[in-house]
């Protein structure tokens, strides 16, 4: 493969698809460089996260990462004292502005909430009908049906991934790893390439192990600085990365560029790779540093 680093932003809100997509834009057109949006299709039930605050380590998470700031009070109280925005519906433009720009588009969920939540130990009935509803929000919007999914916040089960199989997807990237694969559950196959998430987030970096906004870039670029033969994916959440953190995305935008990286979408990415040849990888749920949940992640049995 060239020496190409994929650049993959989730977008799990209505702010985020209203504010922060447009300023991500602008970014990557100034920079020259591609990536593949990942979009929440339907309502927006930020607010029901405060459920969470019980888990072990959710309000140390919220400190460190800075969620108010980068949420907006608005945000954080959808789906409970204030209804929830249908992103699809509201933010049909913003969305179709990111295709008619030339940007990869898929799909990151319906409810991203409600994703998160439950997913994990979801069964059939269940996980089969909540992405439906974001490939029917999709198809309605983009006028075909997708290509790719990017299970939020790397929940999965091996309903869901037999679902993107039975879709027909290209490519998804549901998973954590080293280089893409094709997945096995249980030592099930599953039909549809995953793209992993090679390199942490920043959210997952931010405030941790020394690691502050002023010396943040240097940690990842360290981590970029030897390239593996499969290359790297780069996850970014448009919430916090495409607010108060542009100037990190431009630090690192411009020193991938002089490391030798061709910075491109997961699509472009994929096109490069020999699908007849991927491994088999079992994906089980783990924990990863930085992470309050566990997350699907690709075990190399090599």
């Amino acid at each position: 493969m060239k020496k190409m680093l994929a650049l993959k932003i989730n977008v799990d809100t209505y702010r985020g698809t209203l504010e922060g997509v447009p300023r991500l834009m602008e970014i990557l057109k100034q920079h020259g460089v591609q990536a593949t949006f990942f979009f929440s299709m339907g309502p927006d039930h930020t607010g029901r996260a405060i459920k969470r605050i019980f888990r072990p380590g959710f309000l140390a998470n919220v400190m460190r990462t800075s969620v108010l700031a980068n949420y907006g009070i608005s945000s954080l109280l959808y789906g409970t004292l204030l209804p929830a925005p249908d992103i699809g519906k509201k933010c049909a433009d913003v969305m179709l502005s990111v295709r008619d720009a030339g940007f990869d588009v898929g799909i990151h969920s319906y409810d991203h909430y409600r994703w998160h939540e439950y997913a994990a130990g979801q069964n059939e009935e269940w996980s089969r009908k909540e992405m439906q509803r974001a490939v029917d929000r999709y198809t309605e919007l983009f006028g075909e049906a997708p290509h790719a999914y990017a299970a939020a916040n790397w929940q999965t089960n091996r309903h869901a991934l037999r679902f993107t199989q039975h879709l027909g997807l290209e490519y998804s990237s549901d998973t954590r790893g080293s280089y893409p694969f094709i997945p096995t559950w249980r030592a099930e196959i599953i039909a549809c390439p995953q793209v992993p998430t090679t390199l942490p987030t920043l959210d997952e970096l931010i405030n941790h192990n020394g690691i502050t906004l002023d010396n943040i870039a240097q940690h990842v670029l360290s981590l970029t600085e030897n390239v593996p033969d499969a290359g790297h994916v780069f996850t970014m959440r448009v919430e916090s990365d495409g607010g108060k953190r542009l100037a990190v995305l431009e630090q690192l935008l411009d020193a991938w560029q002089s490391q030798g990286y061709e910075i491109v979408s997961l699509q472009h990415f994929m096109n490069e790779v020999d699908i007849s040849s991927l491994p088999h990888h079992e994906v089980e749920m783990r924990a990863v540093e930085g992470c309050t949940n566990k997350v699907a992640y690709a075990v190399d049995s090599s």
